[in-house]
C-alpha cells in the first residue's frame, strides 16, 4: 500500500516525483536549473531577481516578466517556468506561460502592444 497524504495528496504528488524537479532557481547566466533542495530554492524565490521586466504604460496599465521558479507544465513536456501578465486595463490578470527565455521576452513585447492597444 502507498502512502496517503489525505486531501494534500494532490499537492504534495508533484513535488514526490522523483524524476523530475518541480523547483527551479537561475544560475550565475539566467538559466534554468533544477534546484531539489527546497530551502535553497525559497532562498532564491525570496531574492527578488526573478523578474525580467516591468513596464508601466501611459495608460496605467503593467506587464510584468518574470522567471516563475515552479514547473507548471506537470510533467507534460518542457518545464513552463516563465510568464508574464498584464495588470490593470481590460485585459486584467491575462497571463501567458512560456518555457523558454527568448519566447517570454517575445510575450513581453506582444503583451505590451496588446495592453496600450495596438493592433497585434
Amino acid at each position: 500500500m502507498g502512502l496517503s497524504y489525505g486531501p494534500f495528496n494532490l499537492l504534495l504528488q508533484p513535488m514526490l516525483n522523483t524524476e523530475r524537479c518541480l523547483y527551479y532557481v537561475l544560475d550565475e547566466e539566467g538559466r534554468p536549473i533544477p534546484e531539489p533542495d527546497l530551502l535553497k530554492w525559497a532562498q532564491f524565490f525570496e531574492s527578488g531577481t526573478r523578474v525580467l521586466r516591468k513596464d508601466k504604460l501611459p495608460n496605467g496599465i503593467s506587464v510584468i516578466t518574470a522567471f516563475l521558479a515552479v514547473d507548471s507544465s506537470w510533467g507534460q513536456g518542457a518545464p513552463i517556468l516563465w510568464g508574464t501578465m498584464i495588470l490593470g486595463g481590460p485585459d486584467d490578470k491575462q497571463e501567458e506561460r512560456y518555457s523558454s527565455r527568448e519566447d517570454v521576452i517575445a510575450g513581453h513585447e506582444k503583451a505590451l502592444a496588446r495592453a496600450s492597444g495596438k493592433p497585434q
